[in-house]
């Protein structure tokens, strides 16, 4: 029995939620680490996102693909990698000991 066609997405919003899980989740992942790097022992948080990156891009990406709108999903994973992305900066200015 084919699936009701009002339940489906397009293919833009289809192309957007398979990039946004992707590239978008694979974004939030790596800014995340980089910034907990920040708070905690870097060595230990580098050796320990081999597995906990993978789990978080998994969760991101299924949460990608459950949303209704992908391109609202990718203004959220990009804003958190922004907001990631300025927390390793001050990190940075203010602990210039870990760069």
């Amino acid at each position: 029995m084919p699936a009701n066609p009002k339940y489906l997405s397009s293919n833009r919003q289809r192309f957007a939620k398979i990039t946004a899980g992707f590239l978008g989740g694979y974004f939030v992942t790596i800014s995340f680490h980089l910034a907990i790097s920040f708070i905690f022992n870097h060595v230990n948080v580098i050796i320990t996102s081999s597995f906990s990156g993978f789990i978080l891009w998994s969760v991101l990406m299924i949460i990608a693909f459950l949303a209704k709108n992908g391109w609202k999903i990718w203004g959220i994973y990009l804003l958190i990698t922004v907001l990631f992305s300025i927390v390793v900066y001050l990190g940075k200015i203010y602990n210039p000991i870990i760069s």
